[in-house]
């Protein structure tokens, strides 16, 4: 009896050996690691501002200021599967994009079969919806024919519409870059930690500068002595 007791044990043991150093192994080859960066990407959204927090995208208008066509022609290549752009062109996949700036929202393109969910947006394909389109078709219309999944660069996505700006007889003026807020990146803060000194900042020793004649040339200058 005891004979066998002591061989059920000796089982009972030997398993949990193997069943350890199974574990052991398999967590050699199944090692998991904390990422260097927690989190997933947000479309539209920017990393920056103190401790990383993430601050609104530069609008479009200030992305427009500074956008390159011809970058915007090497990336529009990634549409040319679907899209033409040259005046008459045929439709595809996708409807023929030439003078799209401008032109009503799910119209246009010579008779092209656009989606119900397209159409029923209203309005023009101005720099801003083209921007909200370009970053994510499905989000800017639900429903769309449009699979691409978007550009989340900023700058690829102002790129490709200053160079669909040019492809048309009429191309439009860009939009007017309003100034950035202070807590914007490039605003005028960052302009100032850039020089170490803000816009009404006086140098030690200048001649002081009165707050109430600003835009005058009224200056206190330091009396002379008699």
């Amino acid at each position: 009896m005891n004979d066998r007791n002591n061989t059920i044990a000796g089982w009972v043991l030997g398993a949990g050996i193997v069943a350890l150093g199974a574990g052991i192994v398999s967590g050699e080859f199944f090692h998991g690691e904390r990422p260097e960066k927690m989190g997933y990407p947000i479309a539209g959204v920017v990393e920056g501002g103190e401790g990383g927090a993430a601050v609104a995208e530069v609008p479009i208008a200030q992305r427009m200021a500074t956008a390159d066509p011809a970058n915007g022609a090497k990336i529009f290549q990634k549409c040319a599967a679907c899209h033409t752009d040259t005046k008459g062109g045929a439709n595809g996949v996708g409807p023929n994009l030439w003078g799209v700036v401008g032109e009503a929202i799910g119209q246009g393109a010579g008779g092209f079969a656009f989606s119900d969910a397209l159409k029923s947006k209203g309005g023009a394909w101005d720099f801003d919806s083209l921007d909200k389109w370009l970053t994510s078709p499905r989000k800017f219309a639900d429903g769309t024919k449009m699979t691409f999944a978007g550009l989340s660069a900023g700058k690829d996505r102002a790129d490709v519409i200053a160079y669909l700006n040019q492809q048309s007889d009429a191309p439009k003026p860009l939009p007017k870059a309003e100034a950035l807020p202070a807590d914007n990146p490039g605003g005028p803060a960052a302009k100032s930690a850039d020089t170490g000194a803000g816009p009404d900042t006086v140098a030690p020793g200048a001649p002081s500068v009165d707050p109430a004649a600003k835009g005058g040339s009224k200056i206190d200058l330091p009396e002379k002595k008699k």
